[in-house]
């Protein structure tokens, strides 16, 4: 069984306005003790999302005391394999997981988005190493939010699989708890890790374990 942990920072490129800047969050969440963080660029350019991967893949390796970092590639297998990342992270909109998996093969980790039951049926039945369920909460991050699920859909997740469930959608330090409590086995943060990322990643881990 995969062991997904209780915190799993999402580093979304558009927050930042530099690959120094994104590459100096990355640094302090993995010094706050962020040992999974996905890497999401929605931006389209291959080449830039290429040399941000790769140098946040050499940043953790060999800047932080502690390199046991696993990166996950929002959404692109091929730039997964080309960055040397850990796995691969895809929506409902992506390649299908069983195409993902032919294309990283049985090491690398595949997580599947999913925001309704049928979906995380769906999900559950591939090789996917976990499965996320949200939104939660409203969420400001995405331009086009599926519909809320809020606890009960955490609830309904995890009845409905064995693989780690991870929560994703305005989850922050003050309901992260409840988050947990109804069920899922780690949440996807955003925005609450912006402002002092160490910091913030330090009290998610307080509050979560």
């Amino acid at each position: 069984m995969t062991h997904v942990p209780r915190l799993y920072p999402i580093v979304d490129a558009s927050f930042f306005q530099t690959t120094a800047e994104l590459i100096t969050f990355s640094e302090e969440l993995a010094v706050g003790g962020c040992r999974l963080l996905q890497y999401r660029n929605k931006s389209g350019n291959a080449r830039v999302m290429l040399e941000q991967a790769r140098e946040l893949r050499r940043v953790c390796r060999t800047g932080v005391s502690d390199p046991h970092v696993r990166w996950i590639m929002n959404d692109r297998a091929d730039l997964c394999l080309a960055a040397e990342f850990d796995g691969v992270h895809v929506g409902q909109e992506d390649l299908s997981p069983d195409s993902v998996r032919g294309i990283i093969g049985p090491e690398r980790w595949l997580g599947v988005s999913t925001h309704n039951p049928e979906q995380l049926r769906d999900a559950d039945l591939t090789s996917a190493d976990y499965v996320a369920i949200g939104p939660v909460f409203a969420t400001s991050s995405k331009d086009r939010p599926d519909p809320v699920v809020g606890l009960d859909g955490v609830r309904r997740a995890r009845q409905l699989t064995r693989k780690p469930v991870v929560a994703i959608g305005g989850i922050t330090r003050a309901n992260a708890a409840s988050v947990i409590e109804a069920g899922a086995d780690s949440v996807a943060v955003i925005s609450d890790l912006l402002r002092a990322p160490r910091k913030s990643a330090e009290e998610f881990f307080r509050i979560l374990r």
